[in-house]
């Protein structure tokens, strides 16, 4: 076994347990009800997977940053997931790229993790073969070109000098992505043949995108440019079988794509002041938030139909939010 061939080996197994493929959910933000976490049919049971995370150029000398999307008066506080969905129907932003001390190009990044975490004790993210889904599909508008990567997990990454397996998402512009959920936007499909390691890598372990895809650990998007300000905004990612949407702001249903939901399939109806939660099969938490993230109303859910009175609220725009085992919903209300 030659040197090269046995660093691969030992790369594969740094990876840890590879969990096999599942059901990938489509994940469109213009469907009702459509949770933060993206439905990877890979999670294991920390139930940790498919959450969406950000990194920047810090480490590299760089001051980038990441501003959130809100754009309502008074702002949300606190930047998460579930508030972009409702701001934008997407993951979305600004990318404040500055270069600092760096000597390339400054960038930020975020993506989600495909099975999630060994444990509640310990945060190593695992692998997962995520083969089946035959590459991914994405739609999506950003100002600047996006690189679309395969995350194989710190000690691999780091052993390959970052040049992980990948593709560009050429820029797509949009007259205000960051507002209301209109058609705007580019689709991309690719298969996982496509993703490269870029040219300028020269290492001795060369990891091309089929493998990589068995031993996928995150998918990773990374906007790098010249300093300024790029809007961008992430509206629904799949496998590779078409069921992203051509354009942002589309549901499944309206381009006959059929929208499989989650196990205990939550729904927030609101009817007047009342709000009715259905399809919670475990005990849960509602919580209804302010524009400034304060909780104003809460309730528990002991798994059957369940209702929260909000007739003591004032008029307004209010994010619910519903939290429990294997329950994670987050939509918009408006009260008249």
């Amino acid at each position: 076994m030659n040197k090269k061939n046995a660093l691969a080996i030992a790369l594969w197994a740094a990876s840890s347990t590879t969990f096999a493929a599942g059901q990938f959910v489509t994940w469109n933000c213009a469907d009702d009800n459509i949770t933060e976490n993206i439905q990877t049919g890979l999670g294991n049971e920390t139930e940790t997977s498919g959450y969406w995370f950000d990194y920047r150029d810090d480490n590299d000398g760089g001051e980038s940053a990441f501003i959130c999307p809100f754009t309502i008066d008074p702002p949300f506080i606190y930047c998460s997931a579930e508030n972009m969905i409702v701001e934008c129907g997407g993951f979305c932003g600004t990318a404040d790229l500055a270069k600092g001390s760096m000597t390339s190009s400054p960038y930020i990044g975020f993506g989600f993790n495909i099975v999630g975490e060994k444990s509640s004790t310990d945060p190593t993210p695992l692998a997962g073969d995520a083969s089946t889904w035959g590459g991914l599909c994405v739609t999506y508008s950003s100002d600047a070109d996006l690189k679309l990567e395969l995350g194989l997990g710190p000690v691999i990454d780091s052993t390959i000098n970052y040049a992980n397996p990948s593709v560009t998402l050429p820029a797509a512009k949009a007259p205000d992505i960051l507002k209301g959920n209109t058609n705007h936007g580019n689709k991309v499909v690719v298969s996982w043949s496509d993703f490269k390691q870029p040219s300028w890598y020269d290492g001795s372990v060369k990891i091309d995108g089929e493998t990589a895809a068995k031993q996928l650990v995150a998918v990773k998007f990374k906007l790098q440019a010249d300093p300024g300000r790029y809007n961008f905004n992430i509206c629904a990612v799949g496998p590779k079988d078409g069921t992203c949407p051509e354009k942002c702001g589309i549901p499944s249903s309206e381009v006959g794509i059929k929208f499989v939901r989650t196990v205990s399939a939550p729904k927030a109806i609101l009817n007047g002041r009342t709000l009715g939660f259905t399809g919670i099969k475990s005990t849960a938490t509602a919580e209804v938030m302010n524009s400034l993230g304060q909780v104003v109303a809460h309730a528990a859910i002991d798994g059957a139909a369940s209702t929260l009175n909000l007739t003591h609220l004032n008029a307004g725009i209010y994010m619910v939010r519903v939290t429990g085992k294997g329950v994670h919903l987050a939509r918009r209300i408006v009260l008249k």
